[in-house]
């Protein structure tokens, strides 16, 4: 998930964002490159967005299906979710390398992107932005709620019962296992709730625009629809930075990883030297 995040903010947002709109004549610029770029960016956010789904679930499972969790929470299984999150996405993406052309061409070389027309007027390409938007983040939001709420549910009732085992001298006394579910719950809200709250303008404005007729403001700068759209982006790229830093603040295994690549190739040179 953190990995998924760091590549929205390299590719979404430093190479697309940044250095193509201040260097609009560089080799980004090219369509082919440009389609690229806008493929990345879609497939990047979705990643992003279904690996914060499973990272849901998975607490869910290690923490309420006891019986399931010895064969799900695995090295093996935590791989197989990862790479077909990342197939399926790549996958869903490939129809969007078809919804742009060139915008100019110069030279017999192609220049710019931008969205076809045939993207506003056919039924297939509406059907596929609903779905789109269905899938991220509608179908998201359902899962993260409903996987939360029974993981509050579960870790409340465990807790009222381990209450009830220790008896009335235990109301004093720090117990380890409920600081822990504790802290669980915290770390689960924390990052679900960044993320609805965060995304919740993007899907607020995708819905008013579609529903009104409205999906493109070239130039109108100050339409509420512009505004709304480029502030539900906005805050759409910064849920990427928050998960990331809520790990690094709250998760020890974590820092300690992060440590362990920031010293790696300090620790490779050093081998070199001494041989």
């Amino acid at each position: 998930m953190a990995a998924a995040d760091l590549l929205i903010m390299i590719v979404n947002v430093i190479v697309y964002l940044i250095i193509n709109y201040h260097f609009p004549s560089s080799f980004l610029s090219y369509t082919a490159v440009c389609k690229f770029l806008l493929y990345m960016t879609f497939a990047n956010l979705d990643m992003s967005v279904w690996f914060t789904v499973s990272f849901t679930f998975d607490r869910y499972v290690a923490i309420c299906c006891q019986e399931v969790k010895r064969k799900y929470c695995t090295k093996r299984t935590a791989t197989a979710v990862v790479v077909t999150f990342s197939v399926l996405t790549y996958l869903k993406g490939i129809p969007l390398l078809f919804s742009y052309e060139a915008e100019q061409i110069i030279s017999n070389v192609q220049w710019g992107c931008r969205t076809k027309v045939d993207v506003f007027t056919l039924p297939a390409w509406s059907a596929y932005s609903w779905i789109q938007i269905l899938s991220v983040p509608v179908l998201p939001f359902t899962f993260m709620a409903l996987f939360n709420s029974l993981t509050v549910r579960c870790i409340l009732v465990a807790n009222r019962a381990r209450r009830g085992l220790r008896g009335p001298s235990s109301e004093n006394h720090i117990d380890p296992e409920m600081e822990n579910r504790r802290k669980s719950i915290i770390l689960l809200f924390t990052i679900s709730s960044s993320f609805i709250l965060l995304w919740l303008t993007a899907v607020g404005s995708f819905a008013a625009t579609r529903l009104s007729g409205t999906v493109y403001y070239q130039g109108e700068y100050s339409n509420p629809g512009y505004i709304a759209t480029e502030s539900g982006y906005l805050l759409m790229y910064l849920s990427s930075c928050t998960n990331t830093c809520i790990y690094a603040a709250t998760q020890r295994n974590f820092r300690e990883e992060v440590k362990n690549v920031l010293k790696s190739p300090w620790t490779l040179i050093l081998k070199l030297v001494k041989k």
